[in-house]
């Protein structure tokens, strides 16, 4: 038996998914979608529909979405294409290592001013912390996720967008893992870019999407054609393209309720698990992602616990599937005060709606079984 609770890592392609790409894997649809003859205007034809799709999820117009690689290389050419050398760029501290290592690698090449904005112990941006950063430091971008990765706390975009917008600061959101889990306008949410992939939300991997507001000035990243408005040279993924749109279209279908159902899944585990010694579940007094639990277990190594729920057929992860293997402990929890001892103790469940009750109670019997066998050869070699 095999159960799969890591889906903020990523989601199993859907099947009506999988139907809408195979035309354009191995059909008669392969045409290039610059290419002026027959088959390449219905490529074109294919990929402006899916354009529309994913425009449609988000509320915005199609020529407003610029296809991507995935969520990495939107985060990149959102930070890349708005900050000119010279100006300020702040992110907060517990952004995906996308967003962060493209902030680093502007300030080492550009001699782009960086600050971080910091997060108080559950994760969550205060609007007077992100006021006295910007008020202290000259900023032209700030880039704030949606909904973190790790721990799923949702912060409170809108507010900290109008702040953002009377100190004349362009803003970004990463919402590549907010997409498909909760409700998502990008007008409401009053951003200038927003960041999306869509093999979190039943798509295929290798394709994403930057949203832009209508009239900014964006650099592209690749050169070399006058593809995506000339903002990202390349011939277009058509299949993963069109991939993405049809999950797009499938995903805001039953939103609520696969999200109330995740919702009593993550519920039913929280529940048993604050029964366990030394189990501690971070963020659970704030807004969060009905499908997101992140955890530690005093004593016990997350990689350790993983391995082992590996091994009785329970696939979990130890946080971001990006930073695995690092050795190095959740640069989220650090950010919100967590002891290093406590933070390589992480591990993160992530439902999907393909998960059930029953899921859940081998999930709890097989992680009590866990924790109380390693917790009880740690202290034997103590």
């Amino acid at each position: 038996m095999s159960i799969y609770l890591d889906h903020n890592a990523t989601t199993p392609i859907d099947e009506r998914v999988f139907e809408a790409m195979l035309p354009y894997l191995k059909g008669s649809c392969y045409g290039n979608p610059s290419s002026q003859h027959r088959q390449g205007r219905e490529s074109q034809q294919a990929l402006e529909h899916a354009r529309a799709q994913v425009a449609m999820l988000v509320g915005v117009r199609p020529r407003q979405v610029i296809f991507t690689s995935g969520g990495t290389e939107a985060n990149n050419l959102a930070l890349k294409g708005m900050v000119a050398a010279g100006s300020g760029l702040v992110v907060a501290a517990t952004e995906h290592s996308s967003v962060l290592e493209a902030a680093s690698a502007l300030q080492q090449c550009t001699d782009c001013p960086l600050a971080f904005v910091g997060v108080d112990e559950d994760g969550v941006v205060s609007t007077a912390e992100f006021e006295r950063v910007l008020a202290e430091h000259k900023t032209a971008l700030v880039s704030v996720m949606l909904a973190n990765n790790e721990t799923g706390v949702v912060q409170d975009v809108e507010q900290l967008s109008e702040i953002a917008r009377r100190r004349g600061v362009i803003m970004h959101t990463d919402a590549v893992q907010a997409l498909g889990k909760m409700d998502i306008d990008f007008d409401g949410l009053g951003v200038s870019a927003m960041s999306l992939s869509a093999h979190k939300i039943g798509g295929p991997k290798g394709v994403g999407a930057l949203v832009v507001e209508k009239g900014l000035m964006l650099q592209p990243m690749i050169h070399g054609g006058g593809h995506e408005a000339g903002l990202r040279a390349g011939t277009e993924n058509l299949a993963g393209i069109v991939g993405f749109g049809e999950a797009a279209a499938l995903i805001q279908l039953g939103l609520e309720a696969r999200t109330e159902h995740c919702e009593r899944l993550r519920d039913r585990t929280e529940q048993v698990l604050q029964k366990i010694a030394g189990v501690v579940v971070f963020a659970q007094q704030v807004k969060r992602l009905s499908n997101t639990l992140f955890f530690a277990v005093e004593g016990i190594e997350g990689s350790t616990l993983l391995m082992s729920l590996d091994r009785d057929g329970i696939a979990v992860s130890s946080g971001s599937a990006c930073a695995s293997g690092s050795g190095e402990p959740s640069h989220v929890l650090k950010a919100m005060g967590v002891d290093d001892s406590l933070a390589h103790g992480a591990v993160r469940v992530s439902f999907g709606s393909s998960n059930t009750m029953k899921d859940v109670e081998q999930l709890i019997s097989t992680l009590q079984e866990q924790v109380e066998s390693l917790l009880k050869l740690n202290s034997g070699w103590t």
